[in-house]
């Protein structure tokens, strides 16, 4: 039987070294090498993968802060240009009333201009009159003076023809109907 031991033994052996070339050495060898690269894995990952995957979270956060600061400030723009519209609008308003107003007092300041003229024209019409009046008035006491010069002249001859009172109401009748009685009457 020991033989048969041996013998399987050895049979064993060889068939083991056959299917995987497998040995004691080479299982002790893969153990150690599986348990250092798990060591190895656990200190590379305390030691690079979390700062690594702390840097990646940081960085996760920063850019959705960023996207959160940029949106907020594209709302604030929006504001802004809302605010910017609405200002340029009652500017816009202000500037129609301002112009309307500019109209009002431009159109006031035409009728005033139009009535101080109309004003000014009818002063100077009534001047005028006043002047012809008094043209007029300075001709008929020209003419006045005139015919009271016919009168003496007319006087004197008749003065020096002793002519008698008719004949000399005669000759003003006619002296007169000569200058117009009209004008000596007005």
């Amino acid at each position: 039987m020991e033989q048969l031991i041996s013998l399987a033994m050895l049979a064993s052996e060889k068939t083991m070294e056959r299917l995987f070339d497998l040995d004691v050495q080479l299982l002790h060898d893969s153990i150690l090498t599986a348990l250092a690269l798990f060591i190895l894995f656990l200190a590379l990952s305390y030691l690079l993968f979390n700062p690594v995957r702390d840097m990646l979270k940081k960085r996760q956060e920063k850019i959705k802060t960023d996207i959160e600061t940029a949106d907020r400030d594209k709302q604030e723009a929006q504001a802004l240009k809302d605010e910017y519209d609405a200002k340029l609008k009652q500017a816009d308003t202000e500037v129609d009333g301002i112009l309307a107003e500019a109209r009002k007092k431009a159109l006031a300041n035409e009728a005033q201009i139009v009535a101080e003229a109309k004003e000014e024209a009818s002063r100077i019409i009534k001047q005028a009159r006043n002047e012809a009046e008094l043209e007029k008035q300075r001709a008929a006491d020209e003419m006045k003076q005139e015919m009271i010069r016919i009168a003496s002249a007319m006087a004197g001859k008749v003065v020096s023809a002793n002519i008698d009172t008719t004949v000399q109401d005669q000759l003003v009748e006619e002296t007169l109907n000569e200058i117009g009685g009209e004008v000596w009457q007005s």
